[in-house]
């Protein structure tokens, strides 16, 4: 089984060497994609000297686009067995690959969801956890689910299966997009616990209140149209 892992970044040069260092630490068959979103900060420069010494995919965007189009570059050009979505900061633990791919090894699951509320974490701030909570409600309600943590970065997917489905997503919309696609054709989600380190906003993280309306506008959206 070969992991394509699929890291968007945007001025993320504090910690995208690490992450990229611990994505290598993890002892399975992987190809990382590196998708930069016309980042201002070096973290062009970085990928490119990373490249230099790993056998690396990169794309580079010439006009910022959103997070959710750098992911769809990543999906389209990833021809691993399965593919997982890896934030470019230090809030999820590479290790965590193990825990997420069990499930699918064992047979017991097609697409696995990693659950920052049932394993070890950082408290996230309040108001974040309430939009996620609701988000995830909304979800279940519509989609007739009972998960744990829609929004969670760490999703994996058969390759074939995520690049058969038609994405809109610009920006953070994404997880509920796809999510939203997932349950409609049928598939069940396996979750697994994880463990999560929320960043404050003097770290750098970048979603706001805005980005819960969109979200929730997402699932409402494929819930009711084609």
């Amino acid at each position: 089984m070969k992991l394509s892992v699929v890291i968007p970044v945007y001025n993320e040069k504090p910690t995208l060497e690490t992450l990229v260092k611990r994505v290598l630490a993890v002892k399975i068959s992987k190809e990382v994609i590196l998708v930069d979103d016309a980042s201002t900060d070096g973290s062009q420069e970085i990928i490119r000297q990373l490249a230099k010494k790993h056998k690396f995919k990169t794309f580079f965007h010439r006009h910022n686009q959103g997070k959710g189009m750098a992911i769809r570059t990543g999906i389209k050009a990833a021809q691993g067995d399965y593919v997982i979505i890896q934030d470019a900061d230090l809030e999820y633990d590479p290790q965590d690959y193990f825990k997420l791919l069990k499930p699918i090894k064992e047979s017991k699951a097609e697409v696995v969801y990693g659950s920052r509320f049932t394993g070890e974490h950082r408290n996230m701030f309040f108001w974040h956890w309430v939009a996620n909570q609701f988000l995830t409600l909304i979800t279940n309600i519509l989609y007739n689910t009972t998960l744990s943590d829609m929004e969670t970065c760490y999703k994996v997917f058969p390759t074939r299966l995520l690049q058969s489905i038609k994405l809109n997503c610009r920006r953070f919309e994404f997880e509920p997009e796809v999510t939203a696609k997932i349950l409609r054709q049928g598939v069940r989600i396996y979750e697994v616990p994880i463990s999560y380190a929320g960043r404050e906003y003097s770290e750098g993280k970048k979603i706001a209140w805005p980005d819960g309306l969109v979200a929730l506008w997402t699932l409402i959206r494929y819930r009711l149209l084609p």
